[in-house]
This record gives C-alpha cells, structure tokens and sequence, in this order.
C-alpha cells in the first residue's frame, strides 16, 4: 500500500513538472528592451559678424556676436565662441565686408602686432602716433579702435612769470583724429566681470591716424604738458571742431575774478591797464 501511494506522488508530481514545461514553452517571448534612446548631436557655438561691416574697419565688442551651428556643420577655419577668441577679434582690421551672420575667421582679418597691420590701417599719407593715457585721461578705458577723439593740452606755467588767473591753460591740439589701437590688447571699455577686463589695467598708450603735420603737434604736445582724450559722439561730423583758443585758468574758474574793478579783474580778462605816474608818464601794463 506504502509503495502505491508512493508511486501516484511521483506521478503527480512528474505531470506537474510536464504541465509546468508546456506552459513555459508556450508562454509568448518577453518583450524586446526599448532600443537606447538616440544621443542628441553635438552642437558649437562660433563667432559671427552682429551686424554689416565694412572691409578696413575695426571691430569693436557690439560688431561680434555668437551663433550655436551642429558641430558637424562648423566651418573647419571658423573660431569658437570663447573669452580668448574674442579678446583677439576686438580691434581686429576685417580684410573683406562682412553680412550679419558671417563667420569670423582668422584669415579675414588683421590683428594688432601682426606684420604689416599698421600699415594697412592707415589711410594713404597718414602717420601712426602713440600718446600716453592714465584712467583720467583716457576717458575712464571707455575708448575703442575706431571711435574718433579730440586731443587737448593742458599745461601749466610759473608762479611767478604769469597771473593767477593765466597760469593754467588748455587747447585742442587734434580734432576728430581715429583711434587705430589701444595699446596691443584692445579691450578698452569693459564692465567688471566682462571679456579683457583683467586687461584693463594694462592699459596705458592710445595709437592715433593724423597727418605728418599733426604728428609733429603731437610731439610737441607731449613734452608742453598732460594731453588727455575727449571721445566724439557717434555719428558726430568729422569737420565738426572745437574752440581753438586757448582756455585760461581764468576762464573757468570765477575765484581769479574778484568782485568789483580793479587791476586785479584786469588782470583776470587779459586786459590792459594804464598807469598814471604823473605829468608826462603814462605806462601801459598788458596782463597776459
């Protein structure tokens, strides 16, 4: 009887295991694992020309911009959008005319310290000057390549030669000269925080276009006194000029004036004064 029993277990469990077998077998295949999801391409950002600009000019910050292209679409001699790339396109010479949207590429310009930039910058006839600037005189390093500035000198003269009021003066010396570069780095102008602002320190000699004949002033200029930069509206007419007289002391500043006449207001105008020394003696005093 025990072995009976023992035999329809084994059975049992041995049509079981078939019926497990078969089920298995006929189950449907698991579903397929979901393909790895495409990688998005590889994208670039490279410089491009923000706006048109003329072949000979001077870039500046606002004529760069950035464009984002697939990486496989970026031109092989276009330059990456980076802090150093824009830093050497800032007063950079553009050999041809640029459309919005052009590249920017290293053959298409000329950069300050490459041979023969100088030369190709100056219009036929024309002389490079170099002048030394500090943050005042400079106009706080807000001038660029390109922008055009009137050139003033200040100098002052001996206590004891001149009057008060005719002891410092001030006169243009250029008007509407161009900036062809600031010093080798030209990044002139930066916000804190933005490109070549480390840079602007460094800053300290600003190279202008004028005729020989200007150049010999500016030489002159520079061992009379302080010359200082006064930046022109954009848009401004080149033949638009300044004052050319000289501006006194006196000029400025109503402390040199004394309230009533005298020869003290006398000598705060520029004027002549008479003086009386009796019968016969009249002597002239011309204040300067």
């Amino acid at each position: 009887m025990a072995v009976r029993l023992v035999l329809i277990v084994v059975v049992l469990v041995g049509v079981a295991g078939l019926g497990l077998l078969g089920v298995v077998a006929l189950a449907p295949p698991p579903p397929a694992p979901q393909a790895a999801q495409a990688a998005p391409p590889q994208r670039a950002t490279m410089l491009v020309a923000a706006r048109a600009v003329q072949a000979g000019t001077l870039l500046k910050p606002e004529d760069i911009a950035a464009r984002e292209v697939l990486l496989a679409d970026l031109p092989p001699d276009s330059l990456r959008d980076t802090l150093d790339a824009r830093i050497d396109m800032i007063g950079a010479m553009v050999r041809r005319t640029l459309a919005p949207g052009d590249p920017l590429r290293l053959e298409g310009v000329l950069r300050p310290g490459e041979n023969g930039f100088l030369a190709a910058v100056l219009a036929p006839g024309m002389r490079a000057v170099t002048v030394g600037v500090d943050a005042v005189t400079g106009t706080a390093g807000l001038i660029w390549p390109g922008d055009r500035v009137d050139l003033i000198l200040t100098q002052a003269f001996e206590e004891n030669e001149t009057a008060p009021a005719r002891r410092v003066a001030g006169e243009a010396v250029l008007h509407a000269a161009r900036v062809i570069a600031v010093d080798r780095h030209l990044v002139q102008g930066m916000q804190p925080g933005a490109v070549g602002d480390s840079l602007r320190e460094s800053n300290r000699t600003v190279t202008l276009e004028v005729s020989a004949d200007q150049a010999t002033r500016v030489a002159v200029a520079s061992r009379l006194g302080r010359l200082s930069l006064a930046l022109r509206a954009a848009g401004t007419p080149i033949e638009e000029r300044v004052v050319q007289r000289p501006v006194w002391g006196g000029d400025v500043s109503g402390a040199f004036t004394p309230a009533g006449s005298g020869p003290s207001a006398a000598a705060a105008s520029g004027a002549t004064v008479r003086v009386f020394g009796g019968p016969g003696r009249v002597e002239e005093i011309r204040f300067r």
